[in-house]
């Protein structure tokens, strides 16, 4: 069991230590609030068409997310019905968790290190996701490549959708910081 009052998760460290100083120099900031920083990880898992059939899959995703983050995760719902998709209001779709903090940075080193790589043909991730003010979206296709998933137990595969929340004001500011953080662009 990690001691929580002494454990610093490395990213964490590795940012306030080398990535702020080579920021600061790199776009040439006169404070340090003006450094770009991660604010929140927020993911997602939508269930579709299965949980339509199946109301117990939103609860498997939700589990499944919460063994991902380390954080219990909260079911999402349909905000109105769709007939078309046999869709109701208020049916749970799927699951979500924001992280913030030590657990943000946590689940970042283990997206960069274990999970991306994990990836079958893995070729880095794309480096035009962002929105146009410093965030980050991308996907994953297969939500068992995380360690804390048991195969065995896994009766359905997920889509998996994270963005990565920055206080960076260009995509150029983000994506630098991201860049020292290791995340894997393609381009």
């Amino acid at each position: 069991m990690l001691d929580t009052a002494t454990y610093t998760p490395r990213l964490k460290t590795q940012f306030r230590e080398t990535i702020k100083a080579a920021l600061k120099e790199e776009f040439g900031y006169t404070s340090d609030m003006q450094i770009p920083a991660l604010e929140k990880i927020v993911l997602n898992i939508g269930c579709g068409a299965e949980a339509v059939r199946d109301s117990k899959k939103a609860k498997s995703a939700q589990e499944d997310l919460s063994a991902i983050a380390g954080q219990k995760a909260v079911i999402t719902k349909a905000k109105k019905s769709i007939a078309g998709f046999r869709v109701r209001e208020e049916m749970p779709l799927g699951a979500k968790v924001t992280l913030r903090g030590d657990r943000m940075y946590d689940f970042l080193d283990r997206l960069i290190t274990i999970a991306m790589p994990r990836v079958r043909d893995f070729r880095g991730v794309s480096g035009k996701s962002f929105d146009g003010r410093g965030n980050y979206a991308t996907g994953l296709k297969e939500h068992i490549v995380f360690p804390e998933i048991d195969f065995d137990k896994v009766d359905e595969t997920w889509g998996m959708d994270i963005v990565i929340v920055t206080t960076a004001k260009t995509d150029a500011e983000a994506k630098a910081l991201l860049k020292h953080f290791n995340m894997p662009f393609n381009s």
